[in-house]
């Protein structure tokens, strides 16, 4: 006689092993095939372990330092800011960033959540933070309560910056996977750029104002706020301060748990509401029609030109950001050397210089979509419309903005007797780059390829990309020659009274050279259209 058996349930089935094991296999077929990305990636390992050593040895040789807290702390603070935003930079960096990838599987938030947070211990960035944690507390660990304190600390100070990068990765993924998300990478170079500026700006104002003594105050709030509270609890427990260093520990843990809970939840969201592509548009189309701005420029094919390469800054990833680095760093240049007392207001002509340098290559920005513009261009005469137009919807963003950065400039200064040659000088090396430009882009085009964040140039016209943007530069600089010398003349025969005619001098010759770039490019644009559109199309 045999027995029935009753039907068992589901084996429960520990999720981490498998999402640990899934990221190294990950990690490992990623590097199959291409030993430029075995290259890479093992370079990448080397220097980060490298560097990582380091730091850790320097941090360890502040080990009884009275400044050694106050430097950790902040350090551990900026490592979490690092961990938060990189994700929203760099969301292609790692594809288990984004789990919408599991929306299918049948899987229960709070395990996923452990499993996505192990897994995530694995990488080179994990490793690089692990080696700073330990540098970290070696640097303000005294003492047994200090030694029990670093061994706690360290994992926290781990696991807090994972749990923070994957918290805001996961809240703002539908963002990271929209074209957004890819405008946010390509602008994340610009960021990167002004937080450089910034930090050298920070750094030199630092050490001529009494140097790590006035971060005290900063360190002081900081220690408080989670993860840096981890660090903060190595030295409170060091002090013998075993109160305070019992409050940081509960913030520390308070913190995590909450962030995690937070994960969760933004989780759990991801997995159970639709994205945008599911939901069809209930509102109608706004009337794209000539309102508002648009209606003030120009009719016909000159109107119609400027709003199409006003709309690409706006619209098109790469061009918007070159458009915005352009922007921020010609200003940055200038505004940060006055604010240190180095500047010039002749370093307005910077920002006049980057802004300029996006008339090269006008039909290679508009990549597979110039044979639409090409099929309307058959005479000199309509290049030469085309090429205006382009250059004047350029004008109306770069003028207004030479004369801000000049006016800036001067006003940090206080050097307002050089504002007029600086403002003439800057408009007049505007205009030459226009006309250079509108030469470079007849004669020298090339291709822009459409995929991938930082390629600029289609393989194989490196060097047509380098004669058109430097030879352009170089003949802008000869064509604005003797607006240089003038000036040079008026600052070294001390004409100060009569500077301000160099403002309409810089005017009409920037006006001048304008014209005669576009006058002398359109034939060569209208009889190579062919040439123009196969270098274009290569990408």
């Amino acid at each position: 006689m045999t027995t029935a058996t009753a039907p068992q349930g589901p084996v429960p089935v520990a999720l981490t092993p498998i999402f640990v094991r899934l990221k190294l296999s990950l990690l490992a077929n990623g590097l199959k095939g291409s030993s430029k990305r075995k290259a890479v990636y093992f370079t990448t390992l080397a220097f980060a372990l490298v560097v990582g050593f380091f730091v850790t040895l320097g941090m360890a040789m502040l080990h009884g330092h009275a400044r050694a807290g106050t430097v950790v702390v902040l350090l551990a603070a900026i490592l979490a800011l690092g961990w938060a935003f990189m994700p929203l930079f760099f969301p292609t960096g790692d594809e288990t960033l984004d789990p919408s990838r599991l929306v299918m599987l049948p899987l229960r938030p709070r395990p996923l959540v452990r499993a996505l947070l192990a897994s995530s211990l694995v990488g080179i960035g994990p490793l690089f933070t692990l080696c700073l944690a330990v540098g970290s507390v070696i640097a303000v660990a005294r003492g047994a309560a200090g030694a029990v304190a670093a061994v706690l600390a360290v994992p926290l100070l781990l696991v807090g910056c994972v749990a923070l990068a994957r918290a805001v990765a996961t809240a703002n993924v539908r963002l990271l996977t929209s074209r957004k998300g890819r405008d946010l990478a390509l602008l994340s170079g610009l960021l990167i750029a002004v937080g450089a500026q910034l930090a050298n700006f920070a750094s030199q104002r630092l050490f001529e104002a009494g140097g790590l003594a006035r971060l005290e105050p900063v360190e002081e709030v900081v220690r408080w706020l989670p993860p840096a509270t981890a660090v903060g609890m190595v030295d409170s427990a060091s002090e013998g301060a075993y109160a305070r260093a019992a409050g940081q520990l509960l913030l520390t843990l308070g913190a995590l748990a909450l962030l995690v809970w937070f994960w969760e939840r933004s989780l759990t969201k991801l997995m159970v509401t639709p994205d945008g592509s599911t939901i069809a548009a209930a509102a109608p189309a706004k009337d794209r029609g000539e309102h508002g701005l648009w209606s003030l420029l120009p009719g016909g094919r000159t109107g119609a030109t400027m709003q199409r390469t006003l709309r690409y800054a706006v619209r098109d990833p790469k061009t918007k950001a070159s458009w915005v680095t352009a922007l921020a760093i010609g200003m940055i240049v200038p505004v940060f050397n006055a604010l240190q007392g180095t500047g010039s207001v002749y370093l307005a002509c910077f920002g006049a210089g980057m802004l300029g340098v996006q008339m090269y290559n006008q039909f290679g920005q508009d990549t597979s979509a110039f044979w639409m513009v090409a099929q309307t261009i058959s005479t000199p005469r309509d290049a030469y419309v085309e090429l205006r137009a382009r250059a004047g919807a350029l004008a109306l963003v770069t003028v207004p903005y030479t004369v801000l950065v000049t006016v800036v400039t001067a006003a940090l200064l206080g050097d307002w007797r050089a504002f007029p040659a600086g403002l003439g000088l800057s408009l007049a090396l505007l205009g030459s780059m226009l006309c250079t430009g509108a030469l470079s882009s007849a004669r020298f085009a090339y291709s822009i390829p459409t995929d991938g964040a930082f390629k600029n140039v289609a393989p194989g016209q490196g060097g047509l990309a380098w004669m058109s943007i430097f030879g352009g530069m170089l003949a802008s600089a000869a064509i604005c020659a003797p607006v240089i010398a003038l000036t040079v003349w008026f600052n070294v025969a001390d004409y100060q009274s009569t500077s301000w005619l160099l403002v309409p001098l810089g005017v009409g010759w920037g006006t001048l050279a304008t014209w005669a770039g576009l006058r002398l490019a359109a034939p060569a644009v209208s009889g190579k259209l062919p040439e123009i559109l196969l270098a274009v199309s290569k990408g």
